[in-house]
């Protein structure tokens, strides 16, 4: 008896990649003028448009015409869109961010009459543990994953208590485009469907589709004529819905509660989280001030809901996964930083819109759910006595800037200064106004050393030592990789750092900073009163290619697990800290090397010792030492000669500005202690005090 196999004609659309969306669009037109009408004459019975609504929004801006037709046929079951806005890389994303995707989606497909939706993740670099509680909140119930499951996941599972297909051999099923002629065709498909069926019971799931691709005109009829040379199979076309009704009760065999990372059956390209950390720390950015600025325009009433929208729209299109990942060409790039721009320029405005609402006087408003104590920076055209001035710029009075009656001329552009305050326990929506300052501090500083009560780091000879016993190294090492993954060398230990000089710039009884110069470049540390945290900021310009700089943590044991954040919550990861890559390069092809580093969104944490970041996405593990990349810098969306990834993810086309051969910047922040500090001090590093 045949097998049945359910198959359902698809395109995933990469709305930017290897081309420029203007230029991906003019093809989507072209494609998806041909599925309508192949749907509208009855040659398909469906099509599933890649779990996201964006690619049709940008159809409809060219073809508004269309309208009416997608309307019917998405009534008539034949064309399914949604859930997501964009399809987003899991790892790159907060929870605000993913229920903000899910939400304009699904808005925008039940405007248009469907009802019916998957979490369809089936190109994302592996898969989020917490993904599926989101699902949860918007009712969804099945999702398709593929990259990052390993051997004993079968097609059907339960993913974190949500009915999951696993794609077994991917959603590029493309043969019936391919220039093979039709026994060719059946061998193929059938070779594919063999190993499907490894993981399946008497009924598979067929993709038929792949990048950017069209369907072909004659799909109908090539089916049937492969339907007739196969022996064990017999193809229909449908609609992943069907599969999920007619397999439902195979998905109680199998459960997987944990995140979906293993990379020994499918690329889940990790050198991504390291790629372009320029974007990294963009996303970063509007993530943390997008919310913020929603949270300020409704309590102070602006009525700006559809500016912040318009603004989270341009956030999730940087977030599809081929954007936010680093893996595309420098113009799209390029135009992901316009929009990033264009989101904190928002941001920025509406924040100067409520502190001219608030008048001088008030330093900022806190827009937490929780009372906040710490240090925070204010400007000010007036020079103020006996505060801590940290910085000084010329600029226009945001009075002026925000005064709809007035302009701003020559003579108001003047002399704003920065200052610090300190400030306690103010509670949600209370004012933080400003106080006379404390002269006890805690601080202590010199040339080689920064101190308080809680931390210290000091400069001995060639070692940065923290606590004095936690020793800090840069290590620049060879990176012949490319924008998906690393690309190491074997047996290269890399070229630490020399310190040249250390000098201290800053002294103050609420933030004192020392200047450590290295031979790759100056590396400024500063310290607050009372604070547990110690920053580094580090502004350079990179002249080298195909190198990896990472700064490296020695602890005091080796490193079992970490805790690092996602989706606003903490995961534990388990390590083998005696693993190195360079020692286990591929050397057959189709294999990613297994590699000890993993994604993180701004923390990890390993034996009492944490790292908040401003966008470093990424850290490693080895032996007692936990790194994080402060920059990685290749020249190639996918380079088919890459080391520890023995075959192409991509093209090979040149990135010249992946090099990153321009100012860098990379922020972070040490903290020494227990796990339960990450709460406490994410408030610090990401305040919820608006200035």
């Amino acid at each position: 008896m045949k097998k049945t196999v359910i198959a359902y004609i698809h395109t995933h659309w990469d709305r930017e990649w290897y081309r420029e969306f203007e230029v991906f669009r003019i093809r989507l037109v072209r494609v998806f003028d041909n599925v309508l009408s192949m749907l509208e004459n009855n040659k398909i019975p469906s099509f599933y448009f890649d779990g996201q609504t964006c690619a049709l929004e940008d159809y409809l801006e060219i073809r508004p015409e269309k309208l009416d037709l997608i309307k019917k046929l998405i009534s008539e079951k034949k064309l399914y869109i949604g859930p997501f806005y964009t399809l987003v890389d899991e790892f790159l994303t907060d929870k605000n961010c993913f229920e903000h995707n899910l939400k304009y989606g699904i808005e925008y497909a039940k405007n248009l009459g469907c009802t019916d939706f998957i979490g369809y993740l089936a190109d994302t670099f592996g898969h989020s543990v917490n993904v599926t509680k989101v699902f949860k909140e918007f009712g969804i119930d099945k999702c398709v994953v593929w990259r990052g499951c390993c051997d004993e996941i079968h097609s059907e599972f339960k993913f974190n208590g949500i009915n999951t297909v696993n794609l077994i051999r991917g959603y590029f099923m493309d043969f019936f485009s391919a220039p093979f002629d039709i026994e060719k065709k059946t061998e193929c498909i059938k070779n594919n469907l063999d190993k499907i069926a490894e993981k399946s019971g008497n009924i598979l799931l067929l993709p038929i589709g792949a990048d950017h691709l069209g369907v072909e005109t004659d799909i109908a009829s090539q089916i049937r004529e492969v339907n007739a040379r196969l022996n064990d199979y017999q193809i229909k076309l449908s609609s992943p819905f069907e599969y999920f009704e007619l397999v439902k009760d195979r998905f109680n065999e199998f459960e997987w509660n944990d995140e979906l990372r293993d990379n020994s059956k499918t690329f889940i390209l990790q050198g991504s989280y390291s790629s372009r950390p320029d974007i990294k720390r963009y996303n970063i950015q509007c993530c943390h001030r997008l919310p913020r600025a929603d949270k300020l325009q409704k309590h102070f009433n602006l009525n700006y809901d559809k500016l912040i929208e318009y603004a989270y729209k341009m956030l999730l299109k940087n977030q599809a996964h081929d954007g936010i990942c680093g893996c595309s060409t420098d113009d799209v790039h390029s135009e992901n930083i316009t929009r990033y721009k264009k989101i904190l320029q928002i941001c920025e405005t509406i924040e100067d819109e409520v502190k001219f609402k608030l008048g001088s006087g008030v330093l900022g408003i806190n827009i937490g759910d929780k009372p906040y104590s710490g240090i925070i920076e204010f400007e000010s055209c007036d020079e103020l006595i006996d505060l801590q001035m940290i910085s000084k710029r010329k600029g226009f009075n945001n009075e002026i800037l925000q005064d709809t009656q007035r302009i701003p001329v020559t003579e108001d552009y003047t002399d704003i200064y920065t200052y610090l305050a300190e400030v306690e326990n103010i509670r949600p929506t209370e004012l933080a106004i400003l106080n006379p300052i404390d002269k006890e501090t805690d601080l202590k500083v010199d040339d080689n050393s920064i101190s308080n009560s809680k931390i210290s780091l000091k400069v001995i000879g060639n070692n940065i030592l923290i606590n004095n016993d936690i020793q800090m190294e840069l290590v620049d090492y060879i990176d012949n990789g490319d924008s998906y993954n690393e690309g190491p060398v074997k047996d290269d230990y890399g070229v630490s750092a020399d310190i040249i000089s250390t000098k201290k710039i800053m002294e103050g009884n609420l933030r004192c900073a020392i200047k450590i110069k290295t031979s790759f470049f100056d590396v400024i540390v500063s310290l607050d009163k009372n604070s547990e945290l110690l920053k580094f900021y580090i502004e350079w310009v990179n002249e080298d290619k195909n190198h990896l700089i990472q700064a490296k943590f020695v602890l005091n044991n080796d490193i079992e697990c970490t805790y690092s954040e996602d989706f606003n919550e903490l995961i534990k990861r388990e390590f083998d800290c005696n693993y190195d890559i360079r020692q286990n390069l591929p050397k057959e092809r189709g294999i990613e090397a297994k590699s000890n580093t993993a994604p993180m969104q701004r923390f990890v944490w390993t034996n009492n010792f944490g790292i908040f970041t401003k966008g470093i996405t990424q850290y490693e593990v080895f032996k007692d030492m936990i790194s994080i990349p402060l920059l990685r810098a290749t020249g190639v969306i996918s380079n088919p000669h890459n080391s520890s990834r023995s075959t192409p993810a991509g093209p090979p086309l040149e990135t010249p500005d992946l090099q990153m051969l321009r100012k860098n910047i990379a922020e972070f922040y040490i903290y020494n202690g227990d796990i339960d500090g990450y709460n406490r001090n994410l408030d610090k590093v990401f305040s919820e005090i608006i200035f």
